[in-house]
């Protein structure tokens, strides 16, 4: 059984959308008639391809897309997720899970999506082979734990670890948002506040002095330049600043500029210890979830290491899962990069001889998330101000070359 996206026309006459678990088009079209629903557009939920659409109607729209299109929210994965390991570990059969979570939602292309997994499920395929038809929705990290889930038996426990992987990770980014929101709103309002002073108010003052004789203050003259500038090529200016931008975007799709560029960004004071910060928490973590569900090593830090987003890291951890693979030990291998945190490979080193391993990930994870939190704190705390002060400082230069050729004037009347 598959799900069918349909569009139908009811009694009244209004539009209703919907999805439906059946055999075929055909058996869809037949059950909508049973609820008196003129069906308009029928698809399989997740194929690419025209719609059948009966003889007579011209639907609005039609609807359908390949599996790996489809795209749902963070916040909506760790429902789902939540949902499903609610009901796995109440000893409810998976279909029937995934049958009760899809009723429970109300956005059609979830459902549809639930159902198509639960339709895999039913033909005699794994969950894991399910959701990996849903790459943007169910990455590799998450089929690989379902997968061993799976097979080891413990599929519940599994998905509830996920559950807090995937709310842990939603979290953090909600608090990543959060905190340079402030700062952003800030950054633009100087920005404004400043081309607002320099384009509409600094020209009008400056017009009182353009008629007198003496020479303006050095100051005030670069204030008048400054203002032209803004007042003639302002929007050029802007303009250059977003081709440069867009510029150096499509420089960077090589990856070897790529490369130095993420390599240069993780030697930045403050920013740079943030971004490692951020990886190796992320890194730690992973591979803590990976082995507790049954992953072995090698292939958990192959995973691990494609949930990394600083491109330098992401070569070190390749490395090390190719020195772990010729029988060298993960702290070693770890050490020998001398890109990740010494205390982190101190407490990998105390896991592997205590056999301890996966806990001993678990505390690293919480620790490299306790120095970003307090690296994040830093930089806005030093962010924040610097921003303020500028802002500050560009009103009161302008302010003083206003002022200082009154002062003259004054003193020349004196």
């Amino acid at each position: 059984m598959a799900a069918y996206n349909y569009q139908a026309l009811d009694a009244e006459g209004k539009k209703v959308k919907g999805v439906l678990e059946a055999d075929s088009e055909r058996q869809v079209r037949l059950l909508l008639r049973e609820q008196k629903l003129k069906p308009m557009v029928v698809t399989e939920a997740g194929n690419k391809g025209k719609a059948r659409v009966e003889k007579g109607d011209k639907p609005s729209f039609m609807q359908g897309s390949r599996h790996a299109a489809v795209k749902i929210s963070s916040s909506e994965l760790c429902l789902i997720t939540r949902q499903l390991a609610t009901l796995v570990q109440s000893s409810l059969p998976l279909a029937e899970a995934l049958q009760a979570a899809a009723q429970q939602s109300v956005k059609p292309k979830v459902k549809g999506m639930l159902l198509d997994v639960r339709g895999r499920v039913l033909e005699g395929h794994t969950l894991a082979y399910g959701m990996a038809e849903f790459p943007k929705v169910f990455d590799e990290l998450y089929c690989s734990m379902v997968r061993a889930g799976e097979s080891a038996g413990f599929l519940g426990k599994v998905l509830e670890q996920l559950a807090d992987y995937t709310e842990s990770s939603h979290h953090s980014r909600q608090q990543m948002t959060q905190a340079m929101m402030y700062p952003s709103v800030l950054v633009v309002f100087a920005l404004c506040v400043v081309g607002g002073l320099m384009t509409f108010v600094v020209p009008d003052l400056i017009a009182i002095f353009e008629n007198t004789e003496s020479e303006l203050p050095i100051l005030t003259r670069g204030l008048i330049a400054c203002s032209d500038f803004f007042s003639n090529w302002g929007l050029l200016t802007f303009a250059i600043i977003g081709g440069l931008f867009f510029s150096f975007k499509m420089l960077l799709r090589k990856p070897s500029r790529l490369y130095r560029w993420h390599q240069l960004k993780l030697r930045l004071p403050l920013i740079g210890g943030v971004i490692r910060s951020s990886d190796t928490t992320r890194f730690a973590s992973t591979l803590s979830i990976l082995m507790a569900s049954g992953v072995p090593l090698l292939q958990g830090l192959k995973i691990a290491g494609e949930v990394l987003t600083n491109r330098v890291l992401r070569k070190s951890c390749a490395e090390v899962a190719m020195k772990v693979q010729e029988g060298g030990s993960l702290s070693r291998a770890l050490a020998s990069t001398e890109q990740f945190p010494p205390m982190m490979v101190h407490m990998i080193a105390s896991g592997e001889a205590s056999g301890e391993l996966e806990s001993m990930l678990e505390r690293c994870a919480t620790n490299q998330g306790r120095e970003l939190d307090a690296k994040l704190g830093t930089l806005m705390s030093a962010f924040e101000p610097l921003i303020v002060v500028l802002m500050g400082g560009a009103v009161l230069m302008i302010v003083i070359a206003v002022l200082l050729p009154i002062f003259e004037m004054n003193n020349l009347v004196g």
